[in-house]
């Protein structure tokens, strides 16, 4: 995502100063000369634009941007032209009018390391590599048999998280919380690493099962980090704040452990009744389809890395935020415990199979969707061609942000959008599929994220059984009017002061 707030010292770009203003001189006579009409939005500094405009929680700062300036806002950040929208109904028309326009992504520069991004399902260019591994995880791998095949696994994997929390809240003190979103994150590395490679990832015992969870610990960081070359690329030989190089690091170990996991797994012989998604994929490269010579072994290694990445953090921080949600509004945790009450009861454990029977439960999750969107600005777009917007020339290569922490606030379409309330959705038919503007964590069009069957199964899986499984207060150090709601941008938004929260186990 390109925006910056963290720089390093100014030096680094006067010294560049005189390239730096006949770019931006160039820059603005073309753009004038070809009168074109841009979106209306703030002024910028010459050469910086609007960088220093964002501040750390640019989507709280663009959401601000809609009363003065519209529903579609134009930003230069840097050297990019940047449009945002921050309605529902300019999404809608985004969406649906415009989708294959700008069906490319914005690529960071620390997302171009080992060629990433040309082999990432998220990222990589709009075409035939694109399109084979978007159908390959959404006709063979994330279809609704496969995951109903793998319950037992998530199960297993939520089972060893709950006794991770029970062990660690008999050793606290009375009154002092544990920290939810790291069991959480632990055990979504784990579920991922036995839905895609059969192997618990997070284990002492295993020492490439740490090495790798160490590595993507840091690819996860150097992601998330505002990086001055997205702004002004020619800066880019000079790595000022070193992520390139922190990146190329613990890529190229995290690579090198995957293809060791590829490895032994061409060299298992494996029951086909317990086949993963490394399996479906070593499958495909093997078949006589033409298709099947686009994927390369390097592919394979970076889809396993993807996997991770886009999974862990989304998961644990919507968690977290779920929870934070719930204590801060004791009505509704009520509600919700009284319906798993009803409908699971106290005899057996919270199964998938229960989540259709739990309409609060499911409405809990789309309204913590709705005010904490896990990517608040989405993965950014970029038009692939000189494109008419609601009346507005936007030219090629303009990169797109879609606020959906904003959609979310949108105040022609939300009662009372500050207001935690799970009931707005009762009977709305509202989902996050991407077909409801309106509620768009995921995305929507043809580059939303490919893993929202899993994802829906995950997040009320796990929200379920802790629910049912502990009654939950906050650490005797917080109240529900001093709680810090306070968000921080990296690679997802989460929890600026990590939610600790006091489980007390049901029935002891």
């Amino acid at each position: 995502m390109v925006w910056f707030s963290d720089y390093p010292p100014l030096f680094l770009l006067l010294s560049s100063f005189p390239l730096l203003l006949f770019i931006y001189s160039y820059r603005r006579r073309k753009i004038s000369a070809s009168n074109r009409r841009l979106p209306p939005g703030p002024p910028g500094w010459p050469i910086f634009g609007n960088m220093f405009q964002l501040g750390e929680m640019p989507h709280r700062t663009l959401t601000n941007l809609r009363e003065k300036y519209g529903p579609v806002v134009w930003l230069q950040i840097g050297a990019i032209n940047t449009m945002v929208i921050l309605s529902t109904k300019a999404a809608t028309v985004f969406f649906k009018n415009h989708d294959h326009n700008f069906a490319d992504r914005t690529i960071t520069q620390t997302m171009r390391v080992h060629n990433y991004d040309k082999s990432s399902l998220a990222l990589a260019p709009y075409g035939t590599y694109w399109r084979i591994m978007r159908r390959l995880v959404t006709v063979d791998m994330l279809v609704t048999k496969r995951i109903n095949d793998t319950a037992s696994v998530r199960r297993r994997c939520v089972d060893d998280m709950l006794s991770w929390v029970a062990k660690e809240a008999r050793e606290l003190e009375d009154g002092r919380g544990v920290h939810v979103a790291r069991f959480v994150f632990l055990m979504t590395f784990n579920l991922l690493g036995n839905l895609m490679l059969s192997r618990d990832l997070f284990d002492p015992e295993s020492k490439d099962g740490s090495e790798f969870f160490t590595a993507m610990m840091g690819l996860m960081e150097w992601g998330g980090h505002p990086n001055v070359t997205d702004l002004f690329p020619w800066l880019r030989w000079l790595d000022p704040q070193g992520l390139k190089k922190k990146m190329d690091r613990d890529m190229g170990i995290a690579l090198g452990i995957a293809s060791r996991f590829v490895k032994e797994r061409l060299e298992e012989q494996r029951d086909n009744n317990s086949r993963d998604f490394l399996d479906v994929l070593l499958e495909f490269q093997n078949s006589e389809s033409q298709e099947a010579h686009n994927i390369s072994n390097k592919d394979l290694n970076i889809f396993i890395l993807e996997i991770f990445l886009a999974g862990s953090e989304t998961t644990s921080s919507t968690i977290e935020w779920a929870l934070t949600e719930l204590l801060c509004n004791r009505e509704c945790m009520m509600k919700v415990k009284k319906e798993l009450g009803s409908v699971v009861g106290s005899a057996r454990e919270f199964e998938e199979s229960d989540i259709d029977n739990l309409p609060y439960l499911q409405c809990v999750v789309k309204e913590t969707f709705r005010m904490h969107p896990p990517i608040p600005l989405l993965v950014p777009r970029r038009a692939i061609q000189d494109t008419e917007f609601m009346g507005y020339d936007i030219p090629k290569d303009t990169q797109v942000f879609v606020n959906a922490w904003a959609i979310g606030r949108d105040p022609d379409v939300w009662d009372e959008p500050l207001a935690f309330k799970p009931e707005r959705f009762l009977g709305s038919g509202t989902e996050y599929k991407g077909q409801h503007y309106e509620l768009i964590p995921f995305g929507a069009g043809r580059r939303m994220c490919a893993g929202v069957p899993l994802a829906h199964r995950v997040l009320h899986l796990v929200l379920g059984s802790l629910l049912h499984r502990f009654d939950w207060e906050l650490d005797n150090r917080v109240t529900p009017s001093t709680m810090d709601m306070k968000d921080r941008l990296g690679i997802t938004m989460r929890k600026f002061e990590p939610l600790l929260a006091v489980p007390k186990l049901i029935g002891s």
